[in-house]
């Protein structure tokens, strides 16, 4: 294969080695399997520097993203939950993962409709940046439910925000009050002829 990916066909290795020579690049065997094995000429040090660094922001994009966890009581109350949750949309507009786990005390291990109606209210509050990757489970004494960052719902989400701070921003027109002791207003006359019965918009010419 030439450089730029063409066959070139099947050569003996000396004319091969000779082409890449003639080229200032080098003879890569990239599969050594194939009968004949498939060689390409190329700038072997560039494709070990983009393979480089290919995998260093792979790993880059791998190590951001991390799991974080928020655990809830059965019986968590309204402001501590909405603490929480905040903390949990946070995480997942951050791109985390988030590990939802509620905690079972004593005999609240018997009511796990407690801890799943918890976690159902989590995951529609941060429906706009998240969605369940792994749905609620009862494990030992805790019940857990993992979040995903959602790009879709985030995109959708923000696309709203800017759409109703446009119309939002329009003034509105203060309401007309009419002044102590006054009556209210009344409506601006009509053009004559618009919704005026005929009888009325022409005056009496008899004397």
């Amino acid at each position: 294969m030439g450089p730029d990916g063409a066959q070139i066909g099947i050569k003996p290795l000396p004319e091969a080695l000779a082409m890449a020579r003639e080229l200032e690049l080098d003879l890569v065997e990239v599969a050594d399997k194939a009968n004949p094995p498939v060689c390409r000429i190329m700038d072997y040090g560039k494709y070990k520097y983009e393979a480089a660094q290919r995998a260093k922001e792979s790993r880059k994009k791998s190590s951001n993203v991390s799991v974080k966890e928020m655990k809830y009581r059965p019986k968590i109350g309204q402001g501590d939950f909405d603490t929480k949750t905040k903390k949990v949309e946070k995480f997942l507009g951050e791109g985390h993962k988030v590990k939802v786990t509620i905690m079972f005390r004593g005999r609240e291990v018997y009511h796990p409709e407690l801890g799943k109606k918890i976690l159902d209210a989590v995951a529609e509050h941060v429906v706009h940046v998240g969605r369940v990757e792994i749905y609620p489970r009862l494990d030992g004494r805790n019940m857990t439910m993992v979040l995903a960052p959602d790009k879709k719902a985030q995109a959708a989400h923000a696309k709203s925000r800017r759409g109703d701070g446009e119309e939002g921003g329009t003034p509105t027109q203060p309401a007309v009050q009419a002044p102590a002791g006054e009556s209210e207003p009344q409506p601006a006359p009509q053009p004559v002829g618009a919704t005026a019965d005929a009888s009325e918009a022409a005056p009496d010419t008899d004397n």
